[in-house]
């Protein structure tokens, strides 16, 4: 998976997800070269779920589903 910025220039290749504990690690690589593990902790994720929506959840459920831009 890959995470893209506003430019569309790539930030991060995500190639694995595992869980350490309580938290999600995230590990791939910065700028296509740089290698990254990322830490999302619980305190965190609750963070995260204060700033959705109902309208941001519906679009996060039906994301999988949409055509992306080729």
């Amino acid at each position: 998976m890959k995470i893209y910025s506003a430019d569309k220039s790539e930030l991060m290749d995500i190639a694995r997800v595992e869980r350490v504990g309580d938290d999600l690690v995230l590990k791939g690589k910065v700028f296509g070269t740089m290698p990254m593990s990322a830490t999302l902790t619980p305190q965190q994720a609750r963070a995260f779920m204060k700033l959705l929506t109902p309208r941001l959840i519906l679009f996060l459920l039906t994301m999988p589903f949409r055509k992306g831009a080729r």
